[in-house]
């Protein structure tokens, strides 16, 4: 009876396999140690290549952004016509002949000033609206990019990764990115015109006094330039930092019902604390290296107007310049050194973003191992899957899950898979889904490796219910329509919950199909998170089917009825059934018995009960004493 089961065939697809097997050879049956297969940006790339990158992602905004530099144009050249006309203003008062020739020059100049200012202020009500959507905008955009390379990332990708940092990614930094391309930018350009402009008038109403104040501006330019790139290095180690104490954060908040069972509340607070102090230290460093960018460059503009102030008054007092000309001079002045501390500011700013782009960059160049869509579509399966030489390590760990693993699971018949914990039972099912691939050897579907098949053409005829069911925070309708893969109906979803003897405690909700489950469905019992795990199972018509313990939730009257329902569902297709609970597996047609990764025992339930000192027996022996079979 044994060899007969080993030897079962896998219908009219025999004579494919042992061809694919031939064809494929040596290469395709031990496959190397996993690699994760990934490009990363490197953290030593050049800024301005970086800078580029990062404006890269304007892309459709750049109308709407040319548009808001129109008027930050506009709204930049009131603003530096008005210090002109204060000159002028006070010129016009000292030197005009007759109270009423004043009145008349005093009446036409506010009359322009009143202009400007409506005029400015439209412009810059205009730029800042504009800036505010495109920053929105551009932030969705990096935020999308990344959050699709995160989802097409390997499942090994994730037992590696902290959700928080990852959401952080998501949130803090792809908004200083988004931030860096529009609103920073906009302030850098007001300040830079400001400069100029500011510059230009300067030398325009006295070229004496501007060589004097000017003269400060050269070597602080070059101190802002080479003090950025320190500003980058803190400023991407308090992202590194925030990422760390998100995580903490979110992993406590997900396992609140576990620190609250282990009453370890003060261990979790004084955890988060540890990580805060990280961020604070970094914040520290920040700041300080901040302080003494923002403090030297701007202590430039009180230098320039001290000597401003001082130069003036001896050239005024020679003649050489009016007192409108030196108060217009010291208002551009303040412009210069006001703008100078702006464009600091855009300089610090900007190197933030750089160094929250590094991060993003990392995730969206990160290549998944398991492409989502690369491969050979199926569009027919018959459901025969062989496992050849399989050897298998988690990345995370160093042992062996599995070793020189073989086994048929022939198409059409229900195969069970029981063993001690960490036997390797749940792993064979990351396989077969294609989670992860082997460090050695292969499984095939069909007589085809499917390491070269599409692995979302794979899943799509796979069908799981896991001993512990994950729901989505919504109702109970979408969750159990998430199984489909086309459309469905009311009466498609409340025909999958009869099936799965769900519909009665559905029913009994206020809201019904609508009812909301909760995050990862805490509002429902266990046995009820389960039945609508099955009931998506039943919804997606999978031609493999995966049953976790799926009904070890269940209480003894529901487990039946949802056994006989599965008995019939299963006809026609490959079952695996991963049984803890060996009072589920009695009619599979055939049972394999893991122990350290590999197959010890493999028959019919009956057979391997007579095999003496047996695994399996031992197994069974063990439950029927806790009235568990």
């Amino acid at each position: 009876m044994l060899s007969k089961l080993i030897l079962h065939p896998c219908g009219s697809l025999l004579p494919r396999c042992a061809s694919r097997v031939q064809l494929f050879g040596v290469n395709a049956l031990h496959r190397r140690a996993w690699k994760p297969r990934f490009r990363q940006s490197s953290t030593k790339a050049n800024t301005s290549s970086e800078v580029r990158r990062i404006f890269s992602y304007i892309g459709p905004e750049k109308k709407t952004l040319i548009a808001a530099i129109g008027l930050l144009g506009v709204s930049s050249f009131a603003t530096l016509v008005f210090p002109f006309i204060i000159g002028r203003t006070i010129d016009t008062i000292n030197q005009s002949a007759t109270k009423a020739k004043m009145m008349e020059n005093l009446n036409f100049i506010v009359a322009a000033v009143g202009g400007i200012v409506v005029i400015g202020g439209a412009a810059n009500y205009g730029r800042v609206y504009l800036i505010n959507i495109a920053s929105q905008r551009i932030t969705n955009r990096i935020r999308s990019a990344a959050h699709s390379a995160i989802l097409k990332q390997e499942t090994a990708f994730f037992d590696t990764q902290k959700t928080g940092e990852l959401l952080s990614r998501l949130s803090s930094d792809a908004a200083q990115m988004g931030n860096s391309l529009t609103q920073n930018v906009s302030d850098g350009l007001r300040s830079l015109l400001a400069i100029l402009g500011g510059t230009g008038m300067m030398v325009y109403t006295s070229p004496q006094l501007s060589l004097v104040g000017l003269s400060i501006v050269p070597p602080v330019a070059a101190f802002a330039i080479v003090y950025s790139k320190k500003l980058k290095k803190v400023a991407s180690n308090v992202q590194s930092k925030e990422a760390l104490s998100n995580g903490v954060a979110e992993e406590q908040f997900s396992n609140i019902r576990t620190v609250r069972m282990f009453t370890k509340e003060s261990q979790e607070i004084e955890r988060y604390s540890d990580t805060l102090k990280l961020v604070l230290d970094a914040r520290s460093e920040e700041a300080r290296k901040r302080a003494i960018f923002f403090g030297t460059t701007g202590a430039t503009g009180n230098i320039i107007i001290t000597s401003v102030l001082y130069y003036g008054g001896v050239l005024m007092a020679d003649g050489l310049i009016t007192v409108g000309s030196l108060s217009s001079f010291l208002i551009y002045a303040a412009y210069v050194g006001i703008s100078m501390s702006g464009l600091s500011t855009f300089i610090s700013e900007t190197m933030k973003a750089i160094g929250a782009s590094q991060k993003i960059w990392t995730l969206i160049d990160r290549q998944p191992s398991v492409p989502l869509n690369s491969g050979k579509t199926l569009e027919n399966v018959v459901g025969c899957i062989d496992f050849r030489g399989v050897d298998f390590r988690y990345p995370t760990r160093d042992a062996n899950i599995l070793s020189e693993l073989e086994l048929r699971i022939p198409a059409g018949k229900v195969t069970a898979v029981v063993g001690p914990s960490g036997s390797g039972k749940s792993t064979l099912a990351g396989l077969i889904l294609r989670f992860y691939d082997p460090s050695a050897g292969a499984v095939f579907l069909d007589g085809l490796d499917i390491t070269e098949v599409n692995p979302t053409s794979l899943r799509s005829h796979i069908g799981v219910v896991s001993q512990e069911p994950v729901l989505f925070s919504t109702t109970i309708a979408q969750n159990v329509a998430y199984g489909s893969l086309k459309p469905v109906s009311s009466a498609d979803i409340e025909d999958a919950l009869r099936q799965a003897n769900a519909l009665d405690f559905v029913r009994d909700f206020p809201s019904a199909l609508d009812t909301m489950v909760g995050e990862r469905g805490i509002m429902l019992s266990g046995g009820q998170k389960q039945r609508i795990a099955i009931a998506r199972a039943i919804l997606r018509n999978p031609r493999i089917l995966i049953l976790d313990e799926a009904t070890s939730s269940l209480d003894s009257i529901s487990e039946r009825q949802i056994q006989e329902f599965l008995e019939q569902f299963a006809a026609g297709r490959t079952v695996i059934v991963i049984a803890h609970r060996l009072s589920t597996i009695r009619r599979a047609d055939n049972i394999v018995v893991l122990k350290g990764g590999r197959i010890v025992e493999e028959g019919l339930f009956e057979d391997l009960l007579k095999i003496e000192n047996g695994v399996f027996s031992d197994l069974v022996n063990h439950q029927m004493r806790h009235n568990d079979v």
